[in-house]
């Protein structure tokens, strides 16, 4: 942990955050946040760039909300254009968790279409929360091209980025259920599934989808 008084603080921040013991680096990333630095906010960056434990990447997320926006979103938005994907995501997961709409126009299409599943989930996520009013249609439709990618966490991230659109999205989901590619017909369906039905359980949604399709005579995902 880091104390409230020492000599150097952030060194003996950047030095725990590099344990070998998960349980140190938690506590460490606990403690930055609760009695919070300028001089952290580049070390708790670098970390959520190589942190392998969800939970202080969380942590990691959390501290740096407690710092000042002013010097934290500089470098969480410079993190966007990052070379390592972690680095992206996370970045794209503190910008959620921040929620200033004016840091919209930095979630590019690079970001939506990151060939990195974890990179494009956040982006989705991200982007769909902090649309503008106006914007909806537009993110909607570029969501509606991937429709069909990755395996079924990253297909129910896409539908749950969808579905917070709301209306914006019935009309591209619509289309997407009528597509000849058999992916995206079934995740377009799934999506459409999930609109009408929101609690209705991922597994049992994608069976329903394939049915329907199947109905049409279409081949199944897999088959």
């Amino acid at each position: 942990m880091v104390p409230n008084n020492t000599q150097n603080p952030e060194a003996r921040l950047a030095a725990a955050l590099t344990s070998t013991a998960a349980s140190v680096r938690l506590s460490t990333a606990l403690a930055a946040g609760s009695h919070p630095r300028p001089e952290y906010v580049e070390h708790l960056i670098a970390r959520c760039a190589v942190e392998s434990d969800f939970f202080v990447r969380d942590m990691l997320t959390w501290a740096l909300l407690q710092h000042d926006r002013e010097v934290v979103l500089p470098r969480v938005l410079a993190e966007l254009s990052s070379d390592v994907p972690q680095a992206r995501s996370q970045a794209l997961h503190t910008l959620s968790k921040i929620g200033d709409r004016q840091t919209w126009p930095a979630i590019t299409p690079s970001l939506l279409f990151d060939t990195d599943d974890e990179v494009a989930r956040a982006a989705w996520r991200t982007a769909a929360g902090l649309v503008p009013p106006g914007h909806e249609a537009r993110l909607a439709a570029d969501l509606a091209t991937q429709l069909g990618r990755g395996g079924p966490e990253v297909m129910l991230s896409l539908s749950r980025a969808l579905l917070t659109l709301g209306d914006a999205a019935v009309p591209v989901v619509a289309q997407a259920c009528g597509s000849s590619d058999d992916r995206v017909r079934t995740h377009a369906l799934l999506t459409e599934r999930l609109r009408k039905d929101p609690q209705a359980g991922f597994e049992d949604s994608v069976e329903d989808a394939k049915r329907a399709r199947a109905l049409h005579g279409a081949p199944l995902v897999g088959e």
